[in-house]
């Protein structure tokens, strides 16, 4: 990853707790910066917004963005200052904030193109966001598509400590936006019918 990038670290709603790919990332990468939220339980748009906005226009370099479930929508809900100061974003098991009500205030999900290079990554059996509308979200935005099979929310409950593909998609987006992203569009190969 180069040093002039900043990672700028959004954790979904509860957070994202020690184990979860998202904070050991945090851990390893000197130029990451985490957002904090003053209420991870009863979250509200306007809230969670500004707090990632601050995050990122504080930040040195030209960001991306490393997002999981509500705070892939929250990144979507950014405006265009903060939004001109991005160059990536890895948005990873997005929210459907209209499945619970305590995320309604997060509702209706921006589907404008997003103006940087984004990959959203979704698993078939996301609890939090059926794959159809992931793949939605994924068209809307202009975003690169990931489907992983029977992942679950990609997280510390469905196995998803360390987890090397995310690694890898973070530092196609990290290394400049003349990158490829490596050749992998499912986690697991499909099998072959004879």
């Amino acid at each position: 990853m180069t040093p002039n990038t900043s990672i700028i670290i959004v954790p979904g709603w509860r957070d994202s707790g020690p184990g979860h790919w998202q904070s050991l990332w945090a851990e390893r990468l000197p130029n990451a910066r985490r957002v904090v939220q003053d209420d991870w339980i009863t979250p509200t748009r306007s809230a969670w917004v500004s707090q990632l906005e601050k995050t990122v226009l504080a930040a040195p370099h030209p960001v991306v963005i490393v997002a999981h479930s509500l705070g892939c929508i929250a990144t979507n809900h950014m405006g265009p200052e903060a939004a001109a100061k991005v160059c990536g974003a890895l948005l990873v098991a997005p929210a459907d904030p209209e499945r619970r009500a305590i995320l309604s205030d997060f509702a209706p999900v921006p589907y404008a193109a997003l103006p940087y290079r984004s990959i959203v990554v979704a698993s078939s059996n996301d609890p939090f966001c059926p794959i159809r509308l992931a793949g939605a979200y994924a068209r809307a935005w202009g975003s690169e598509f990931v489907r992983m099979q029977n992942a679950g929310h990609i997280n510390i409950d469905s196995g998803h400590g360390e987890w090397p593909l995310g690694w890898a998609l973070l530092q196609s987006l990290a290394d400049g936006p003349t990158a490829q992203p490596p050749a992998v569009t499912h986690a697991h190969p499909q099998p072959s019918v004879f």
